[in-house]
């Protein structure tokens, strides 16, 4: 079954298989199949066409992929272009919504320290 050009898999249930679509979460995806009764533990591959069909036309309902991503952007660069705090705080690369960064948040600022605990043993020492 292919949903906006992306394979959902067939070995997975379908309320899992449908979280590879971007924008489609489990939530989204078991309330998807709740409203077309379609059993939620169903396999991909057992999925008639009529069931494919019907989630096809319900997906297609809702704004995801490539559309998301853009509205996402777009959300982000009028922040950056009314030069918000939130939108500023975009800019830098930094936390939005409040977390502290006097620790923490390494990976955000891009100060990855090394201690001595973390990293890998090199075969010699073994």
């Amino acid at each position: 079954m292919r949903l906006f050009g992306i394979t959902i898999p067939d070995e997975k249930q379908l309320q899992y298989g449908l979280t590879v679509i971007y924008g489609i979460g489990l939530s989204k995806a078991q309330e998807i199949l709740d409203t077309l009764k379609i059993d939620r533990f169903k396999h991909g591959k057992d999925v008639t066409t009529e069931e494919e069909n019907a989630i096809r036309e319900e997906v297609e309902k809702l704004v995801l992929e490539g559309d998301l991503k853009r509205e996402k952007a777009q959300n982000v660069k009028r922040l950056k272009d009314i030069e918000s705090y939130r939108g500023s705080r975009h800019s830098r690369n930094l936390p939005t919504r409040g977390q502290r960064t006097k620790t923490n948040n390494r990976t955000v600022r891009g100060n990855k320290k090394v201690t001595m605990g973390s990293g890998r043993k090199t075969d010699s020492k073994k």
